[in-house]
């Protein structure tokens, strides 16, 4: 699942395992990053003009814009609000949540995750398990000393009204369905399903009909996003090449499993035509987006990183040349998302949070 909680414990088992002191150090050296008076930006941000914060506790990320731009749709499991595992909120833009909850939109039972906007701006899709088991499913973390994310076979993609009323179920085939995101053009949906066997990319028209496979190769194809335009589509993958590599990957699969740490993004036609690899990075390549102009992809990556951490954003052409680092953290900045107009980003960050473990929200107005 495109799930921000699990990547961002990954990083601090990484962080507890190798160099618990280092940690502390880089926690102290935080605010030194600050660029001029707003402390919401470190110094090189050059993309961004100014920052605000929406949540203030919990795992909060995937914040998707309504096609009008006036509301957005995330994911949180922040305690404070009383919540055992990830929900689905509504928030208008102007709002943050310092002093309150914002309206939940999903059923409060199982795990939820990839909300979206449907283009009609009154209803959303998100995946959940709430049909198979009403509670929090297990979360494992790692697997014979490994790190790897669970892929529920509960998971099946909804649509809901803004009021959380369930208004229709999109996908109801055994195995993993999610990470569900709709076209630009308002006409196509892409997600993730575990239905062929494997983890591959699918579209559907918006009722959940028209069903297409669009991907074909081993190994975890997910977390894609339409171009601007919709004839274009952006995903993360894992392609195993070993016997070794692949043996595992197989067997960790048969058990609802895989791991996030090799992933590259690639790119192709809407249709799944034209596809090749984007990025040669190493290490994990994860949650792209592409820029307004549907010229560039802004993604997260720990590819500079030694020790598992930090992610940090960075700019990419879609020949994979002109790699540019938008974010200069010492923790955690992932699941970047353009509004429709292009004027702002939403995205997820560890900045502020006074040293502690918190990912909140933010929404940056973005300057090229």
């Amino acid at each position: 699942m495109r799930t921000f909680a699990l990547f961002f414990l990954l990083m601090l088992l990484v962080t507890c395992k190798t160099d618990p002191k280092k940690t502390e150090e880089t926690q102290k050296e935080t605010p030194s990053l600050m660029a001029g008076s707003d402390t919401l930006i470190y110094a090189g941000e050059k993309h961004f003009k100014s920052i605000r914060q929406i949540t203030f506790g919990g795992d909060n990320a995937e914040a998707y814009w309504s096609f009008d731009d006036k509301q957005m749709v995330f994911q949180s499991n922040n305690p404070g609000w009383g919540l055992q595992c990830d929900q689905i909120f509504l928030m208008n833009i102007q709002d943050n949540f310092k002093d309150q909850r914002p309206a939940m939109v999903s059923t409060g039972k199982g795990r939820t995750t990839c909300s979206y906007f449907l283009p009609d701006n009154q209803h959303i899709i998100y995946g959940s398990t709430h049909l198979i088991d009403t509670e929090c499913p297990e979360v494992p973390l790692r697997k014979n000393g490994k790190y790897v994310w669970p892929v529920y076979d509960s998971f099946d993609i909804f649509k809901a009204d803004l009021k959380g009323n369930i208004v229709g179920q999109l996908t109801n085939t055994p195995g993993y369905d999610a990470e569900a995101t709709v076209s630009p053009k308002g006409d196509k949906i892409v997600f993730t399903s575990m239905r062929s066997g494997d983890l591959e990319l699918y579209t559907m028209d918006l009722d959940g009909k028209n069903v297409q496979q669009i991907t074909h190769e081993l190994g975890y194809d997910g977390g894609a996003f339409f171009s601007p335009d919709g004839s274009k589509i952006i995903f993360r993958a894992s392609r195993p090449k070993t016997e070794a590599a692949i043996k595992e990957y197989k067997e960790l699969l048969a058990q609802g499993l895989v791991q996030p740490t090799e992933m590259e993004l690639f790119l192709c036609n809407a249709d799944g035509s034209d596809l090749k690899q984007l990025t040669f990075l190493g290490n994990a390549n994860w949650c792209p987006f592409f820029t307004p102009s549907g010229k560039k992809v802004l993604f997260a990556s720990n590819f500079e990183a030694e020790k598992g951490f930090p992610f940090n954003l960075y700019l990419i052409d879609l020949d994979g040349k002109n790699l540019e680092r938008v974010t200069h953290g010492q923790t955690f900045d992932a699941f970047p998302v353009f509004s429709n107009d292009g004027k702002h980003l939403a995205f997820s960050s560890n900045r502020n949070n006074g040293g502690g473990r918190d990912t909140n929200l933010f929404i940056a107005e973005w300057q090229d």
